[in-house]
């Protein structure tokens, strides 16, 4: 796939973005890292049927969910290329359960949590998947270890994530400057294709599991209810797929607590900070359906909390629902 006509790669406009900002030296190296393993695990989505890369690996990952071969593999991709970049003190990935430290002297200046997989449960299927990453300034004067890691959404100062489907889209996230980069299969490189994005106003869409409303609480049922009788169901199943969607043409994304997941079903660290970030940051908002998702001081890297996502304005109307 050749992308017509000269425009900037991703490399090109992190580099040009963050030149001569203190805050975020060397950022541009981490998100060229990410592109790089993106790369990789694309050519391992496309191929995976013929490559034997689908399936199980019969193992059991920390959240006790059953790993798929690309979920390892995906992990494997990211943790090698973020410890190359030189510029990564310790990485956190849903799949392992303690964090990867790879160097602590000033040059390492970022932390990474991640989803490295996300939809893997889709796979075989040929569904849509995804990768997502929060990444956080470390402080250099302290030690680099797991705690470091528990610090709220609100500190990220960058986000991004990757959609594997029809084509490959990257979008990556800094205060006020959400940008979308296309992947040319010809050259290796990912292209800006979805410059600027902004939630669009009109909310046309609801993603959600209706499988669930019966173990629903009697306020959210109404919340799901009323988002029924508003706008249209779009739900693929996976987080990124659909939140990618309501990014692009608006819409709200929810998976609420439920009486079998009173804590929530996401995780914070690696999904709900990430994609709550990218969303505040194109104009949208994030919650719980109690609390802005930015704003929890994380207890644990795995911990797990609901979540609402999208058009800002019924984001709120929903939470008011909600909370009562």
């Amino acid at each position: 796939m050749a992308v017509q006509g000269k425009r900037q790669t991703l490399n090109e406009f992190v580099t040009s973005a963050f030149s001569g900002d203190a805050q975020y030296d060397g950022l541009d190296v981490v998100i060229s890292a990410i592109a790089e393993g993106a790369r990789q695990i694309h050519l391992q989505v496309q191929a995976a049927t013929l490559a034997d890369a689908i399936g199980v690996t019969g193992e059991t990952n920390v959240q006790g969910e059953i790993v798929q071969r690309l979920d390892k593999a995906s992990s494997d991709i990211f943790v090698d290329v973020l410890s190359k970049s030189g510029r990564v003190a310790i990485i956190g990935c849903e799949e392992i359960e303690r964090p990867v430290i790879a160097g602590d002297d000033e040059q390492h200046a970022y932390m990474v949590l991640m989803d490295p997989l996300d939809g893997s449960s889709n796979i075989d299927v040929a569904v849509s998947i995804g990768s997502i990453f929060g990444i956080w300034r470390r402080n250099p004067s302290d030690p680099v270890t797991e705690e470091s890691l528990l610090r709220p959404g609100n500190e990220q100062i960058a986000a991004a994530y990757v959609v594997y489907g029809s084509s490959t889209v990257m979008i990556t996230a800094t205060e006020n400057n959400v940008q979308g980069f296309t992947l040319d299969s010809d050259t290796g490189f990912f292209a800006i294709t979805h410059p600027d994005l902004r939630i669009p106003e009109k909310c046309p869409y609801y993603s959600t599991n209706e499988g669930n409303f019966k173990t629903l609480d009697g306020a959210t049922q109404q919340a799901v209810t009323n988002l029924r009788d508003t706008y249209s169901l779009r739900y693929v199943g996976s987080l990124v797929a659909d939140f990618h969607r309501n990014l692009l043409k608006g819409g709200i994304f929810l998976y609420p607590a439920d009486v079998n997941r009173p804590e929530g079903r996401l995780r914070l660290m690696y999904e709900a900070n990430p994609l709550g970030y990218v969303a505040e940051q194109a104009g949208g908002a994030a919650s719980t359906g109690r609390q802005r998702i930015m704003d929890i001081m994380p207890e644990q890297l795995h911990q797990r909390t609901p979540l609402i996502l999208g058009n800002k304005d019924v984001v709120e109307k929903i939470v008011e629902i909600i909370s009562g």
